[in-house]
């Protein structure tokens, strides 16, 4: 089988589709969403096919889309949907696949099951968005380490934002877990701009390499 990857954040707004529309497209992979809160604006999936140029076929449907702009657990609730955590399952791709969790790793999918615990089932490798802004190390060492309590398997922590070395080496030093890159910030942001971002942060084939 051909690398997957499950990407996640430790919060909402930190770069964490922009960062999975960038790997899915470098790794010429499919993208999919489980569980899709918000369907009046672009949605993530919208927001990866634009920005990597991913074309439709490799871009997997969402298992939930619920129309209410929150957590999804309460977005359910708001849509009368039941979510079955347990009928979560990674979908069986051609090639790559890129997983894109909703917000940090301990969003609630339901009122009982967290994002975390889901991976944790999955042991598909995590990659962790972080962002390199005030208030990111309190965030980004309470992630990994919700994580690595559950077994969760982490390939990994991708920065997001301007270049920040202390604050993204104390984070390395505390945790034990490797940076993979930083993703910078790209203005405007466009497809070209973002892979031309990408690849100066990231060394593609430390992904590539990866076979699960």
């Amino acid at each position: 089988m051909m690398a997957r990857f499950v990407v996640t954040g430790t919060d909402t707004g930190i770069g964490k589709t922009v960062f999975a529309a960038a790997l899915t497209s470098a790794l010429g992979a499919c993208y999919w969403k489980p569980v899709q809160s918000g369907l009046e604006e672009e949605t993530d999936a919208e927001t990866v096919a634009r920005l990597g140029n991913v074309p439709a076929e490799r871009i997997v449907r969402e298992a939930y889309r619920l129309k209410t702009p929150a957590s999804p657990h309460h977005a359910a609730m708001l849509d009368d949907v039941v979510i079955d955590p347990g009928a979560l399952s990674p979908p069986t791709t051609a090639g790559s696949l890129v997983i894109e969790g909703a917000g940090g790793v301990l969003v609630p999918l339901t009122s009982k099951t967290l994002f975390a615990d889901v991976f944790a089932r999955w042991q598909v490798p995590v990659i962790v968005c972080a962002r390199t802004s005030l208030g990111t190390i309190n965030h980004t060492l309470m992630s990994l380490e919700a994580l690595q309590r559950r077994t969760v398997p982490v390939f990994g922590i991708a920065f997001t934002g301007e270049e920040n070395l202390e604050t993204q080496r104390i984070i390395v030093q505390m945790s034990g877990v490797r940076t993979l890159g930083r993703l910078a910030p790209t203005n405007p942001l466009t497809h070209e701009r973002l892979m031309e971002a990408f690849h100066r942060g990231f060394d593609i084939t430390m992904f590539r390499s990866l076979r699960s």
